[in-house]
């Protein structure tokens, strides 16, 4: 039993820090971004005008988030540049897209944020392109 209590904890950050990764990456593009990318391929560019750019441009920001910067946290690459993008679309859904909403609303994209803040600070990890590319 102890042995299970002191485990190695640099291996377990690093096993926990992919696990948050890849899930958090993979349900935010194939949860959100790849369909947006599809609806935009098929001509159906309505979305929010957050900043008063154009529903168009808002919705092109939010496929990058979602689908490219995603894709880059999966694979641990530049992860903290593709954070920032994605920690920026979570702080517009949840505190200017649903801000009049209920919590229950507001909770998915905070479910979203603070992984993505929590690996903002913590970076990658071991298992990820941005250790392999840094040697």
């Amino acid at each position: 039993m102890k042995k299970f209590l002191t485990s190695n904890k640099a291996f377990d950050l690093d096993i926990g820090l992919f696990i948050l990764r890849v899930f958090v990456g993979f349900t935010m593009l194939f949860g959100h971004g790849w369909g947006k990318m599809i609806r935009a391929m098929d001509g159906d560019y309505g979305f929010a005008d957050v900043f008063g750019m154009g529903g168009t441009a808002s919705l092109l920001l939010a496929i990058i988030s979602e689908v490219i910067c995603s894709a880059f946290l999966v694979l641990g690459l530049f992860t903290r540049a593709a954070l920032i993008p994605l920690i920026i679309t979570m702080l517009v859904a949840v505190f200017i897209i649903h801000a009049d909403d209920p919590f229950s609303k507001q909770e998915f994209g905070l479910l979203y944020l603070i992984p993505y803040i929590t690996l903002f600070f913590t970076g990658a990890g071991k298992y990820a392109l941005d250790e392999k590319l840094s040697k």
